[in-house]
């Protein structure tokens, strides 16, 4: 049993890796969507970060614990680092920004990165934040590779699905 996070920055592929990983067969949580985030008030007291519900994702984690299924996870937000050690692998994907921010212009199914602000709070966060989850991740993938590249090497990470157990 694997349990897997896929972080990185916005318009690394994470979403669109996760797809391809549902598709074969594998338990995929995209934690963007679902009410899985929180958006809590900066310690700073200036605007909010987004944050897990910790309850709702260590009942997840604990789910898939007691299955024995292998889960992906995918999310980046301040307070992941809560959960790695129950995470047999922290994987970041990874790319250029310029091929973060095409890719984040081009997509239709997430509306973040479409404004001038958005792109440059992209930006920032990939100097500030890009850094700290390469320290801690297991691996890195670099998401300019072909898509069935990045999705084989995610799934060999976890084992075959369920289905093909």
């Amino acid at each position: 049993m694997a349990v897997i996070l896929v972080t990185g920055m916005s318009g690394t592929g994470k979403s669109t890796a996760l797809s391809r990983l549902e598709q074969r067969g594998y338990r995929v949580v995209d934690t963007d969507f679902g009410g899985w985030i929180d958006d809590v008030p900066r310690p700073d007291g200036v605007g909010v970060e987004p944050q897990w519900r910790e309850d709702r994702i260590d009942a997840l984690i604990a789910d898939h614990e007691r299955s024995g299924e292998p889960l992906f996870i995918a999310g980046t937000v301040w307070n992941q680092g809560t959960f790695y050690p129950r995470f047999d692998e922290v994987v970041l994907l990874s790319a250029p920004i310029a091929v973060m921010l095409d890719r984040i212009a081009n997509r239709d199914t997430n509306p973040f990165g479409k404004t001038a602000e958005e792109r440059e709070k992209i930006v920032a966060d990939t100097t500030e934040v890009e850094p700290l989850l390469r320290s801690s991740a297991t691996i890195e993938i670099d998401t300019r590779k072909p898509l069935a590249d990045v999705v084989d090497q995610l799934a060999a990470l976890a084992g075959p699905p369920p289905s093909h157990r």
